[in-house]
């Protein structure tokens, strides 16, 4: 497999008119999960301009994206006067009425790109492939947000085949420099319908098994330590309530003992019997 310097290197490659050349996918060893369900990274014409017309003054580069038809490859990005058309995502309801200018970008020369030497420098990666590839489909903000300013770059379609253009276009008379042909159809992926998920564990690993038991199991072992909590603080509030009768029960007992009249009262009352009976005597001596 060539390095990664080289892969990137391609597109400086390509001298001759960029009418013959078309864009491509960018190479899956810098972008591996390319196209997705709603991006596609493309690589940036890197000195593919270079030698058309002497090229002074300021360039930009647009990129416009068109849903596939039987009419896609013969689309036109430019009036008669060669004036490039600046039609939106919405005003294309996404490219399917005609292609929309998705991206703009000024023309680095070759001799200003950024030096791959750095490319495995985490620092620098996002900088240097920025300045190599550019995405489609990366920007929904501008579909809600009614204050945005700029380009329309939103998520694409899954399941649907577009193309694209790169158009060249000289900023001081802002007229169509040169061009490439329509890309072929790049097809970005479908979303996987949840009936055909295999979730058989035999296409699992080991490892997942055993993290997926575990994480099942952990409510169970949560709640059963919420109850056990729950009925030991029960069994500690009657504790407390039972001693605390135990000892009211002692003090009310403790209280008469401890009173000095609570005695002769006692004894008082069981005198009751001889009264009774010297009343009885009292009243036959009057009979």
């Amino acid at each position: 497999m060539p390095p990664l310097w080289a892969l990137l290197a391609l597109g400086c490659l390509r001298f001759g008119s960029a009418v013959n050349l078309q864009p491509q996918l960018a190479s899956v060893t810098i972008a591996t999960n390319n196209p997705t369900l709603t991006t596609v990274a493309l690589e940036k014409p890197l000195c593919m301009f270079d030698s058309s017309e002497a090229l002074t003054g300021t360039y930009e580069i647009y990129l416009y994206v068109l849903v596939d038809s039987a009419s896609s490859r013969n689309a036109s990005v430019q009036d008669s006067t060669k004036t490039p058309l600046s039609p939106t995502f919405q005003e294309t309801e996404g490219g399917k009425t005609g292609p929309y200018k998705a991206v703009a970008f000024d023309l680095t020369p070759c001799s200003d790109l950024p030096s791959l030497d750095a490319v495995g420098d985490v620092s620098q990666a996002s900088q240097i492939l920025n300045a190599y590839l550019v995405r489609v489909g990366t920007n929904s903000t501008c579909l809600w947000d009614p204050n945005f300013q700029g380009l329309c770059n939103p998520p694409l379609s899954g399941a649907t085949e577009y193309r694209f253009k790169y158009v060249l276009v000289n900023m001081s008379t802002g007229l169509v420099q040169d061009q490439t042909l329509w890309s072929d159809p790049i097809h970005t992926k479908q979303l996987t319908p949840h009936s055909v998920i295999d979730t058989w564990p035999g296409r699992r690993s080991g490892g997942m098994i055993v993290i997926t038991s575990i994480l099942g199991s952990l409510p169970f072992f949560l709640l059963l330590g919420f109850a056990s909590a729950t009925v030991l603080s029960l069994m500690d509030v009657g504790s407390s309530d039972g001693e605390t009768t135990h000892d009211s029960q002692i003090t009310q007992e403790a209280v008469p003992k401890s009173v000095g009249t609570s005695e002769p009262s006692y004894t008082s009352m069981n005198r009751g019997p001889p009264l009774d009976r010297a009343e009885v005597y009292s009243s036959k001596l009057q009979g």
